[in-house]
């Protein structure tokens, strides 16, 4: 559970990621959900709802150490242009931030923020949604092979029961959903899964596997489509 913590969020400390630390990722995504959700419903009574909508975005980054965000834009400036396999790998190790990175955390911070504040304070949706984008970062590691000979996420290749992590995690996360939503949980569902087979896709066309950097970029996109969809006009 430690390493799970030290990975995905801020908390837990220095630790060495083992194989083991895979199968709490959809509990982590869990409780960080449910945090962030009683904060989006306590902020909404103090605030209005663009505000409360800014602070969950806020709080997410901040409860996270930023660490998916980071990916996010790592593996934007890195899969996004038009440059050669190494060169994608060099890109996403440099601690710049390019054109596309500035691009696509804008375009993501906004569409969160956008979205939230469009919607009631639901905490079981938030539940939900974040477990499921620690679910398909699972689902990612299990489908593709790491694509640098050794790194942080290699650890997590090849973990035991990474199916049944996926099917509990999908299942715990869909039903958080659906709960919250009704029958549009089913849509947020294929949502948040396409978004992340489409990361991945593009990620072993790329680079010809998985990073750290590309766990976390589809950790938000999955969450950020999810949250999209859930605020449709239904």
């Amino acid at each position: 559970m430690r390493a799970a913590l030290s990975f995905l969020t801020s908390f837990g400390g220095a630790s060495t990621p083992t194989p083991k630390a895979v199968r709490w990722f959809p509990a982590v995504g869990l409780f960080l959900g449910i945090a962030l959700g009683g904060a989006w419903r306590g902020a909404e009574e103090l605030w209005p709802p663009a505000v409360a909508a800014a602070i969950v975005v806020a709080l997410d980054l901040a409860l996270t150490g930023m660490l998916h965000f980071d990916g996010l834009v790592d593996s934007a400036d890195g899969l996004l242009p038009h440059i050669d396999r190494e060169r994608r790998l060099a890109v996403m190790q440099e601690p710049t931030v390019g054109a596309f990175g500035i691009g696509v955390a804008g375009i993501v911070l906004l569409l969160r923020w956008a979205a939230l504040a469009s919607m009631p304070a639901d905490i079981w949706l938030l539940a939900g949604l974040w477990c499921l984008s620690r679910t398909v970062m699972v689902g990612v590691m299990d489908t593709l092979r790491y694509a640098r000979p050794a790194g942080l996420a290699s650890a997590f290749e090849d973990a035991p029961g990474s199916s049944v992590v996926i099917g509990l995690g999908g299942l715990v996360g869909a039903l958080f959903v659906g709960a919250a939503i009704g029958w549009p949980g089913y849509l947020v569902f294929i949502a948040t899964v396409t978004t992340a087979v489409a990361v991945a896709t593009l990620s072993a066309r790329r680079l010809g596997g998985f990073t750290g950097d590309v766990l976390g970029a589809a950790a938000v996109l999955a969450e950020t489509v999810g949250l999209l969809v859930a605020a449709a006009k239904w």
